[in-house]
């Protein structure tokens, strides 16, 4: 990806490690910065410091807010200066005065600059001659804790006299009370002063959970730079604004009131709470400055205000913190560096290498954008996140993968409701059930990347149990005695916690969608696939693109499964005996271009494997089994391309995508116009179902009919109508979300097809119009990243939380520097192209592999076109190795690099000739 960044206005890096500066931020709307750790405090900031501080959907520490609230709330992380004869100053911006000026020539100056995971904000008026710098961050580590530090600093040439007063509303409840029983959840808390501050502990709390004793506790403090607490506090919201006032022109600001003084021990009850704490008066000299900290808290219990302040509550406190943090983002994102002939794409993958993270933290919760869900992630999250951990974090892969297993009902389907805790599953809440189709697909994928990756054949004959609640038959049935009180376990029929082999539960998983088809012989579509927006043809919709996922599934499956028989001498495979139903060819064969006949063996296993097993394990040959489901897949291959092709008048072609609810294709040229899903190419182009000769076809359809200049490749072309028959996502506008925008995670796939297939200079295409679109300021509005969509005006929406990032770090990683696991050794395989060589005429890589630190560097000695050159030699830490050539590449065996010292960084030095 290359592009020189001729952004006017926009964004531009400052050094090596992803720290950006932007000046006058405020200019764009929408933007907000992460702020998060390891221990659950998930923070969000804008230019003006609004944002929400919170630790889960019933902890809030500041009031809940969706993307539109970052310019019309009133609330926000302030910090006021009053200045003697000369009125008041918000150091965030947010003051009416301010806002007023915001289009005028006195408007203030602002520089933004921000880091992995620290922001900061410079602010002055040239008419106060004033100054404020504000950094903020979230400590790395397990406190939930949100620092500010603030710098004041006399820019003028007269000395100032000024009062400082920090301002942040202290909301402590969950997110459900915002407009439901808003006044009378204030009528709960419970508000305490100390020398440093104010904290609110609610005495109940009033959420979906019942009234409960609340033992939380939410608190701002603050100190100056030296450690010295404040001079009074008001912690009472509706005395700080006064009567007529608002917090964007407090009275206690405005008119310098005197605060309570800070002592411990004030206790208050029954109101909106505030963290108004007034430092010292202080005179500024010119050029002279002034530091104050900040720190914003949430604990389990009362908070320790002492100890905490100790640690975080000073400039030197706040200062080593800051670095800690800044080391420890660094290193983690620092585990997958590029370095190619574009240094500023080289820098915003930083950013999309974060984002991984970032959702694993979040989930798809608690950012601006992100206003919906009450947090966690769901059941393809769980799977698709562990792509990038692969890379990242390849340790904790495999416990995350044995756990995720546990999800598994016996029907093929999954729970839905996942908890805080790796491998916990809860029985959906609502009561209300529903089967996403794809869902089963993608385990697989990320297994068999862990087992590229590592080798690790022996995890699938690892056993882990299944998930039970009260629905079965892919919660086509309910059964009315079972409570929560049963456990989430499934048993067999003598009451004993049954488990089956990691294996056992991939078949399943892949086995029952094979039968669970529709009325042209497809995959049904269920409560939607990977388009949640495709929600409304669960009776009679199919998913054409997800059966051509399920067909690659089984085909790769049924090789693997000659792999361990190949590999581990494995010569049987024991499965619970009701599976043997699905394998039909192994007994009683069914015809497969037979719907009723797939439909009635479907039923047959549901009847027998209805929310409990016998306990009884059949012996297979693993020969039959593996044939079994490449005949399968064979069939649907050819089902796919005989039925499911499209024709067009343009002469190239695409496969349709989907049925409706009205069972009617969804995919062709209509009398209105061509109707043609992303989605339903991408699928058939990833795996087997495309032939060789319909890749080019589809290619010139896509350019066609989907690629727009402005916008990048939609995931739609207009349907035009709500379609009630196929989904929700058709009532959103044109060029907006799943309705014709460019979604991100389908536009990486794509490109990742494209290279899988060879289609390399096609798939830079795809790669580098994201990379560009998302990197335009003047249109895209949003800080470094990938977001989850581009809308119709190029804006970048949802930005941060999108499963997109770890499919394009996973993509650079094994098919753009070709760095990937065949079956634990090491293949290289690059599909680097000219853009993507540096001067000299190199393109590296650092990444993970074998649990050793790798520095891959690609030395085109000759041309740097893709196509032109191939690996002519290999040097690890300077000596040669022997070449190991097969179809997919060059291949290292892993006991080389495992053989490697486990500390530093190794080099293979890669000659390209």
């Amino acid at each position: 990806m290359v592009q020189t960044q001729k952004q006017k206005h926009g964004w531009r890096f400052t050094g090596t490690n992803g720290d950006f500066k932007l000046e006058q931020p405020e200019s764009s709307s929408y933007l907000y910065f992460p702020l998060v750790n390891e221990g659950g405090m998930m923070s969000s900031v804008s230019p003006k410091l609004h944002g929400q501080v919170a630790s889960g959907h019933n902890t809030f520490l500041t009031p809940p807010l969706s993307v539109e609230d970052l310019h019309n709330s009133r609330a926000s992380r302030n910090f006021w200066i009053h200045l003697e004869g000369q009125g008041v100053w918000s150091a965030a911006g947010n003051s009416a005065k301010q806002n007023a000026e915001v289009y005028t020539d006195e408007a203030d100056p602002v520089e933004l600059e921000a880091g992995l995971l620290w922001h900061r904000v410079t602010r002055s008026s040239l008419q106060l001659g004033i100054t404020a710098e504000i950094t903020s961050f979230v400590p790395c580590g397990q406190d939930r804790v949100e620092l500010m530090k603030v710098t004041l600093k006399n820019s003028g040439s007269e000395p100032l006299e000024l009062t400082p007063t920090a301002a942040i509303p202290l909301y402590a409840r969950s997110a459900d009370d915002l407009r439901d029983h808003r006044h009378v959840t204030s009528l709960l808390h419970r508000t305490y002063t100390s020398a440093y501050g104010v904290e609110v502990q609610p005495a109940l709390s009033f959420d979906e959970r019942g009234h409960r004793i609340n033992h939380t506790s939410y608190g701002v403090f603050g100190a100056e730079g030296n450690g010295a607490g404040p001079v009074g506090l008001f912690p009472v919201q509706e005395q700080f604004i006064g009567e007529g006032g608002s917090l964007d022109w407090p009275e206690a600001v405005v008119l310098n009131t005197e605060a309570a003084e800070a002592v411990d021990g004030a206790a208050l009850e029954g109101y909106e709470a505030i963290g108004g704490i007034r430092f010292a008066q202080v005179i500024l000299q010119p050029g002279a400055s002034k530091s104050y900290v900040l720190v914003l808290a949430i604990d389990e219990d009362r908070i320790d205000v002492p100890v905490l302040m100790e640690r975080y509550g000073s400039e030197t406190g706040f200062d080593s913190h800051l670095k800690q943090t800044q080391a420890f983002w660094a290193d983690k994102v620092n585990t997958v560096q590029f370095e190619t002939g574009d240094s500023a794409a080289d820098q915003w993958m930083k950013w999309v290498t974060l984002q991984p993270v970032l959702r694993r933290l979040y989930g798809n919760s608690f950012l601006p954008y992100h206003d919906y869900g009450r947090g966690g992630r769901g059941w393809r999250d769980l799977w698709q996140d562990c792509l990038a951990l692969l890379i990242m974090e390849p340790g904790e892969v495999r416990s995350l993968l044995l756990n995720n297993y546990a999800g598994v009902r016996i029907d093929g389907s999954n729970a839905t409701i996942i908890g805080q805790q790796p491998g916990e599953f809860i029985a959906d809440r609502n009561n209300i059930p529903r089967v996403w189709m794809d869902h089963g697909a993608w385990p697989f994928l990320t297994t068999l990347l862990y087992l590229n990756q590592s080798g690790d054949l022996e995890f699938l004959l690892q056993e882990q149990t299944y998930f039970r609640d009260a629905f079965s038959s892919r919660c086509k049935q309910r059964n009315p005695d079972w409570s929560a009180a049963d456990g989430s376990d499934l048993r067999t029929a003598a009451g004993e916690i049954y488990k089956g082999t990691i294996l056992e539960h991939i078949l399943l998983q892949n086995l029952v969608p094979f039968f669970n088809v529709g009325e042209h012989n497809n995959i049904l579509l269920e409560g939607a696939d990977w388009n949640d927006g495709l929600d409304m043809g669960a009776q009679r919709g199919e998913s054409v693109a997800f059966t051509s996922f399920y067909a690659s599934n089984l085909l790769e499956i049924s090789r693997l499964l000659d792999t361990l028989q190949q590999r581990k001498g494995l010569k049987t495979v024991e499965l619970a005996e009701e599976m043997v139903l699905l394998l039909d060819t192994l007994g009683e064969a069914i015809d497969y271009e037979s719907i009723s006949g797939k439909l009635s063996r479907l039923e047959a296993y549901y009847s027998a494997a209805a929310n409990e097993v016998s306990g009884n394990k059949a012996v297979l040959e693993i020969g039959r089994v593996a044939a079994d489901l490449a005949g399968k897949a064979e069939w649907m291959f050819e089902h796919l391309r005989s039925s499911e092709w499209i024709t067009s008048t343009s002469g190239d072609g695409w496969f349709n995508g989907y049925y409706n609810n009205d069972a009617e294709r969804v995919e062709g040229e209509f009398a209105a116009g061509v109707r043609m899903t992303l989605t339903g190419q991408v699928f058939p182009l990833l795996g087997a179902a495309a032939a060789p000769e319909q890749v080019p076809q589809i290619i010139a359809a896509v350019e066609r009919n989907l690629l727009d200049p402005n916008i990048g490749y939609r995931l739609n072309t207009r349907f035009g109508g709500i379609q009630q028959n196929l989904g929700r996502a058709f009532g959103f506008a044109f060029g907006h979300k799943e309705n014709g925008a460019m979604f991100s995670h389908m536009t990486v796939m794509y490109a990742n097809a494209l290279y899988k297939r060879g289609y390399v200079q096609e798939g830079y295409k795809v790669l580098d119009s994201l990379y560009r679109l998302s990197t335009d300021f003047e249109r895209s509005r949003m800080y470094p990243g990938i977001p989850e969509y581009i809308n119709e005006q190029g804006r970048g929406m949802y930005t941060y939380l999108t499963g997109s990032a770890s499919w394009l770090l996973l993509t650079m990683v094994n098919e753009v520097f070709g760095v990937k696991g065949l079956l634990g050794d090491l293949l290289l395989a690059p599909k680097l192209v000219k853009q993507q060589f540096g001067p000299d005429g190199t393109a590296s890589i650092e990444t993970l592999f074998a649990d050793r630190r790798l520095r891959v560097v690609y030395k085109a000695a000759g041309s740097v076109e893709y196509g032109e050159y191939q690996i002519q030699s290999v040097l690890l830490n300077g000596s040669e190795v022997t070449l190991q050539r097969v179809e997919e590449g060059l291949l290292i065996e892993r006991r080389l690099i495992a053989a490697l010292s486990a500390e530093g960084i190794h080099c293979l030095e890669v000659e390209l000739v």
